[in-house]
């Protein structure tokens, strides 16, 4: 690529792979063992180590630290890696980590996610496409996180915890169980689900019909007399035509924390 696209006070390994139309700003690092699609863009003062590959457009704000050493006293050095897709942001601070090798050694990102700042991904984590994590929304190692879901600010996910699609995390919620999909869980007293996630789906396009039979499966599962066993066993029955309600019915049927009710 032109070096115009690289500040003169920026450190660029020259093991690194930059696409082209790339721009670094001025004391950003990059190290060896990174690869940087085309149109990313490097602030200033924001640190990318490897090994770890980046698809197309996307942007590093000033000081987040992305592909660093894995927080995790079994590392030891070994080669492992950060995969992420193309188009997400990464705002100030923010803090992702490579994977260990007790874990698969490999942290992947997907597509078009918001990284707002302070937000941490924790090692061996697999995220999905089109997430928020608010300020400070913090995932441990090993966690799963779907599609078109908000982890709000302050919120930690406990270590093998997933999160599944269109779910909802309210601002300063621990979760320590699974989180179902298209679900609302927001901490009161307790951390407790509210039902699905009504205005997050109906922005994402899920019409009335889609929301309303998920809305009555929430409530077989959450407001009936059932345990959950017989919950699941009825939302099969009633709503066994329904792909959304199946997915709930399979995510909870493989869930290993128990899920949030």
């Amino acid at each position: 690529m032109s070096a115009s696209n690289i500040h003169p006070q920026a450190s660029v390994s020259p093991e690194a792979k930059l696409g082209n139309g790339a721009i670094v700003g001025a004391f950003a690092v990059i190290g060896p063992h990174v690869s940087l699609g085309e149109e990313c863009v490097v602030h200033s003062h924001a640190v990318i180590q490897g090994p770890s590959k980046f698809g197309a457009r996307n942007i590093f704000h000033s000081f987040c630290a992305v592909g660093g050493d894995p927080q995790d006293l079994t590392f030891h050095s070994e080669r492992t890696e950060l995969i992420v897709g193309d188009g997400n942001t990464f705002r100030e601070s923010v803090t992702v980590s490579r994977g260990t090798k007790k874990g698969g050694g490999v942290t992947k990102i997907g597509n078009n996610n918001l990284l707002m700042a302070y937000a941490h991904i924790g090692h061996d984590s697999v995220i999905g496409s089109h997430n928020i994590f608010a300020n400070a929304a913090t995932l441990a190692g090993h966690v799963t996180i779907e599609d078109h879901t908000t982890v709000g600010a302050l919120s930690p996910v406990h270590q093998f915890c997933r999160v599944g699609r269109y779910a909802y995390i309210g601002a300063c919620t621990v979760i320590t169980q699974d989180v179902p999909p298209f679900s609302r869980v927001v901490t009161g007293r307790e951390t407790k689900s509210f039902g699905i996630n009504s205005i997050g789906l109906e922005r994402k396009g899920f019409s009335e019909e889609r929301r309303k039979t998920l809305q009555r499966a929430f409530r077989l599962l959450l407001r009936s007399k059932l345990n959950t066993s017989q919950a699941l066993a009825k939302m099969r029955e009633q709503f066994g035509d329904s792909a959304d309600v199946i997915e709930l019915v399979q995510f909870i049927e493989t869930a290993e924390r128990g899920i949030v009710k």
